[in-house]
């Protein structure tokens, strides 16, 4: 007996139990758990090609509530710039079903997009309102779905207004921002977009205009009508012709 106790000392030191080896939870039971399904497509190794989604409420100074479904641009933007640095990143996807949200926000996103040195392609799905519209044209070509559309209004502005005609004043800058913006990165002359923005009867009790698939086009908005197929396969012609001029420039 006395020999039994000495080995089991020397064996678990400290008299401490024996500790049991944790069993991990197999893939197919973890998929379950966070997808609710087993079968999930993986990206291709190879893949040069990363997806950015831009959805609901653009949040920017404010905090949005916890229930709306919102992107962060201080989430976007970090992502932008590792982007623009991982070499192994040749083409940048952007999807969009937004609403709108901070004009300062969206802007800030869009020139991002606009500046990036590597092929964009953009695909309004569903909507791309208000200032998801400069997000929508920054890229350097965009697609809308056939029954996606995209709202033009004017800005406006919540809250408590101090002085109206300076208030004023600074919407009207503001709007000028947007208007340049759009009118810079798309094929949509500045008349028409403001007459657009500024059309009365188009929506409920406001003003400005709904637009859907082909009227972004035939307007210059929006470069084509497609959808995933489309943007992926204009996304590769635009690397590939990326590639010939950076062989171009060391030849």
């Amino acid at each position: 007996m006395n020999n039994n106790f000495i080995r089991n000392d020397a064996e678990n030191p400290g008299g401490a139990e024996p500790q049991k080896e944790e069993k991990s939870a197999s893939p197919l039971i973890e998929k379950i758990q966070q997808l609710g399904q087993t079968n999930v497509p993986q990206l291709s190794a190879d893949s040069k090609i990363h997806c950015l989604t831009i959805v609901g409420q653009i949040e920017g100074h404010m905090a949005l509530p916890p229930q709306n479904k919102t992107t962060k641009y201080e989430h976007i933007i970090p992502q932008l710039v590792a982007i623009e640095q991982n070499p192994n990143i040749e083409g940048l996807l952007i999807i969009l079903n937004t609403v709108g949200g901070d004009v300062e926000a969206g802007l800030a996103i869009s020139e991002m997009l606009a500046t990036l040195s590597k092929p964009t392609v953009s695909i309004v799905l569903g909507g791309g309102h208000s200032i998801g519209v400069p997000i929508a044209v920054s890229c350097t070509y965009s697609f809308i779905a056939e029954t996606a559309t995209m709202t033009i209004h004017p800005i406006r502005l919540t809250g408590l207004v101090i002085g109206v005609p300076a208030t004023f004043e600074y919407l009207d800058k503001m709007q000028e921002r947007v208007v340049s913006f759009v009118t810079k990165h798309s094929k949509i002359p500045e008349e028409t977009f403001k007459e657009l923005m500024f059309a009365k009867g188009n929506l409920t009790r406001d003003i400005g205009t709904n637009v859907i698939g082909e009227e972004a086009v035939k307007y210059g908005l929006i470069d084509e009508v497609g959808g995933l197929g489309y943007a992926m396969k204009k996304l590769n012609e635009l690397i590939e012709l990326k590639k010939d001029e950076n062989k171009g420039l060391i030849q």
